[in-house]
């Protein structure tokens, strides 16, 4: 009796680990699932910013066509030019809202230097100087860099050798590429710095300088409103072109960034952004930081 009890339990025993095994072999080979949202993991994963899911981004709007407000019918100030449109665009490409924070072009470099901000948009030329503090992406529209005058003065300046005179009184702005022309070509000149474009322009039409250092596009949108401005010669520089600013040690950010300015110029999209800016600076514009309630500065 004590056998036949042994082997009745023992068949069980393996009737048991049978039923077992059985239930775990569809475990261990789950080749139903598809591969293709698997290969979209690593263009998410890598992807970080300063706010989670929002591409903050520092911007200088005294700069057109690049940044500046456009003033509407009813007087709203509402902030445009080109790169304030492919700031939108990179982050629609990357999937994440955009906020856009204004600030003086010298807030800008130590922002993103301080890594408060994941870009900086302000006409930034990718200068070797400034790679310790940020990281640059693939250029995305060429300019040039001019030296200006008003048009009473033109004469005085055929070279830009006339500009390097202790007599001469020129300006750039702050903590911009274009001072670091002046400082290059005129370092016997009085150099002046000045935070903002609208700055400098408003001395040189008061008489106050006798030239300036401005991007040579930005100076052209400025000729619109003020045909007394002359550009008067074309200034040397190496690094001709503008970048954007990426934080610092941000790969998977830089290439994400780089791949949207590849998109834009390809298909043409960055040429309308350029037009359409072009079009709203030659209209009514403000330069400079809106006052506490978001109106322009009297």
């Amino acid at each position: 009796m004590k056998k036949l009890f042994a082997l009745l339990l023992t068949l069980a025993m393996v009737l048991s680990l049978a039923a077992c095994g059985s239930k775990e072999e569809p475990a261990e080979t789950p080749d139903t699932t598809p591969d293709e949202p698997q290969a979209e993991e690593p263009a998410e994963t890598g992807l970080s910013t300063v706010v989670p899911g929002v591409l903050t981004v520092a911007t200088s709007p005294d700069f057109a066509p690049y940044e500046f407000y456009a003033i509407g019918e009813d007087g709203t100030p509402t902030l445009a030019g080109f790169d304030v449109a492919l700031a939108g665009y990179i982050a629609d490409y990357l999937g994440l809202e955009l906020d856009i924070i204004p600030m003086d072009f010298d807030g800008v470099l130590s922002e993103l230097s301080a890594k408060n901000v994941d870009l900086g948009m302000a006409g930034l030329s990718p200068d070797p100087k400034r790679e310790a503090i940020m990281d640059f992406s693939d250029l995305y529209y060429l300019g040039g860099q001019s030296f200006v005058c008003v048009k009473s003065n033109a004469d005085q300046f055929t070279s830009l050798e006339d500009t390097n005179k202790p007599e001469v009184s020129v300006a750039a702005q702050t903590g911009s590429i274009q001072m670091d022309l002046a400082n290059e070509n005129s370092p016997e000149a009085d150099i002046i710095a000045l935070p903002k474009v609208t700055d400098i322009i408003s001395e040189l039409l008061a008489g106050k300088l006798d030239g300036a250092y401005i991007e040579t596009d930005v100076a052209k949108s400025y000729q619109k409103n003020y045909p007394e401005l002359e550009i008067v010669l074309e200034v040397p520089y190496d690094q001709a072109g503008s970048a954007i600013g990426v934080s610092k040690g941000n790969e998977a950010l830089l290439a994400g960034v780089n791949e949207a300015i590849a998109a834009v110029l390809a298909d043409g999209t960055m040429e309308n952004f350029i037009a359409e800016a072009n079009e709203l600076a030659s209209g009514e514009k403000y330069e400079g930081l809106l006052d506490a309630n978001g109106q322009v500065q009297e």
